[in-house]
């Protein structure tokens, strides 16, 4: 994830980072930077269009569908964002309920055998999860006409759990815990695999492919259409108008493409690697 200045705003303006939607877009900016230049000097030199034509009344089309495209891109923004979020929430809470754990296990454990497994064990799920949350595959568990590899392997975090819940388990028969302890150790251990869910859900569903089509659909057609409605007005002036519509129209999609899927390896996503170490580096200093 970019560590940042949020009060440095004037930097964000004249910097252009690598993952800055610029970089991403150029190619596709000229293109149809030359396109609408191109719009502009057949209407202009060639048909001679002059404003009481009727090709002059389609900016009364792009009025209208201005604002529904607006409200897509609102949407869409903010569905990706609280993706986003709820990931992040989600291992906010993997690291307080790993610390809760051993902060538990630290005061009901007297070996120093069982402490030390605990202390391996706990932050072992973290990675473990973070490293399944960043396989492509799982994001295509839910696919149809998909055969992974994945499928055929054992689920790794719900592995480490059951270890886990089994040490759990033989402490409970070996008399070192009482049932009060198991009954309040197991709702720690419970949350692990909640967590683990509600990750997973938000990695294999992402937002319905005829939404994401409609919708980079709907900017190109309306990007496209822009220099016939407005060569005659703006003269030859129409290419960078047109290009940078189509710049901020297009970012926002890619911005949603990139935070919807939180886990993954762009640098806006989720640092969950440095959680899980952190959460390594928390649980040891516990027990």
């Amino acid at each position: 994830m970019i560590s940042y200045n949020t009060k440095e705003w004037f930097s964000f303006i004249f910097h252009f980072h690598k993952s800055d939607t610029v970089r991403k877009l150029f190619p596709i900016m000229l293109a149809i930077g030359v396109y609408a230049g191109a719009v502009g000097y057949v209407e202009l030199e060639y048909f001679k269009v002059t404003k009481n034509d009727y090709i002059q009344n389609i900016p009364i089309m792009h009025g209208m569908l201005g604002f529904v495209i607006s409200l897509l891109l609102v949407f869409r923004t903010n569905t990706a964002y609280d993706r986003w979020w709820e990931g992040r929430k989600l291992w906010g809470a993997l690291v307080n309920n790993s610390r809760n754990l051993a902060i538990k296990l630290s005061a009901i454990l007297k070996e120093e055998n069982d402490r030390k497994f605990f202390r391996k064990i706990i932050p072992t799920y973290a990675s473990v999860l973070q490293k399944h949350l960043n396989n492509e595959d799982t994001g295509k568990q839910l696919f149809e006409d998909v055969d992974l590899e994945i499928d055929h392997q054992k689920h790794k975090p719900n592995q480490v759990k059951r270890i886990m819940y089994q040490k759990i388990n033989d402490l409970y028969d070996a008399k070192k815990i009482t049932g009060d302890q198991l009954i309040i150790l197991n709702e720690e251990l419970q949350s692990f695999t909640d967590i683990c869910g509600a990750c997973e859900r938000i990695k294999n569903t992402p937002i319905p492919y005829s939404y994401s089509a409609f919708i980079k659909k709907f900017i190109f057609f309306y990007t496209m259409t822009l220099p016939f409605g407005y060569a005659v007005s703006l003269g030859y002036y129409v290419a960078p108008v047109v290009v940078f519509i189509f710049y901020v129209l297009a970012s926002l999609e890619l911005i949603a493409e990139e935070i919807e899927d939180p886990f993954g390896d762009d640098e806006n996503d989720l640092p969950i690697r440095k959680i899980s170490v952190n959460i390594k580096k928390h649980v040891e200093e516990l027990i």
